[in-house]
């Protein structure tokens, strides 16, 4: 459940027998011919749909993340990873004092990796506290599901459309572009664009919506999996 469709005296009576709570993180970058938001789109979806049949609470998605290799694309916004970290760590502050204490970032950008073993370091310095990060394209079943649908499932192409990143009056081109090799973290923006021209790291740019809804399926179950059996 959203924390958007909460107030405060239901989520105080939440906390009355649950400590959980989902923090989706995204990235505002250049998806190719796909939304801009599309990390934060997906970051969000995945995290509600695992969630909402355990009544756990999702936060808004933060929409901003690392990604200085794509600030050439106009609509990028980039973060430092340090800045990053210090927004999380201040959100995990204010909700460690309200009596959460299972904290599950579900992330849907590259980018943001780095900030996990910070967040460790965060968990290890407040007792009884446990947070998990999870990519949800880098979980072992959907990476599995990915792999059995298609090849080479990565970013803005067929692996990220789906019917609600795509937008309206945009064409996708036809078959399947060569595949490219950049650093997006520490690679020159200029370079990068110039490299990879409309966005996409290559592949096919769509599959049908068959075979996208049924690798949804598996990420979203991996996903409340982790929230409802994955503290160890």
């Amino acid at each position: 459940m959203r924390i958007a469709d909460l107030n405060w005296l239901q989520v105080e009576e939440y906390l009355a027998g649950d400590d959980r709570i989902v923090i989706p993180i995204g990235s505002t970058e250049q998806h190719g011919y796909l939304s801009l938001a599309t990390d934060v789109i997906l970051a969000d979806r995945v995290a509600v749909e695992a969630a909402e049949p355990l009544g756990v609470p999702v936060l808004p998605v933060l929409p901003f993340g690392v990604a200085p290799g794509f600030v050439a694309y106009p609509g990028t916004v980039a973060l430092e990873l340090d800045t990053l970290f210090l927004v999380l760590r201040d959100a995990l502050d204010s909700l460690y004092s309200q009596g959460f204490r299972r904290f599950l970032v579900v992330n849907g950008h590259g980018g943001n990796v780095s900030v996990e073993p910070l967040l460790t370091e965060w968990a290890r310095a407040h007792e009884t506290t446990r947070v998990r990060f999870h990519s949800w394209y880098a979980g072992e079943r959907a990476v599995a599901a990915a792999d059995a649908t298609y090849a080479n499932a990565t970013h803005a192409n067929w692996f990220e459309n789906f019917p609600w990143t795509r937008l309206d009056g945009v064409t996708m081109p036809t078959g399947e572009k060569p595949m490219a090799a950049i650093d997006e973290e520490r690679g020159d923006p200029a370079r990068i664009r110039e490299i990879l021209g409309d966005g996409t790291f290559g592949g096919a740019y769509e599959r049908p919506d068959e075979e996208m809804l049924a690798l949804w399926t598996v990420a979203v179950e991996e996903v409340r999996d982790l929230i409802e059996h994955g503290w160890g």
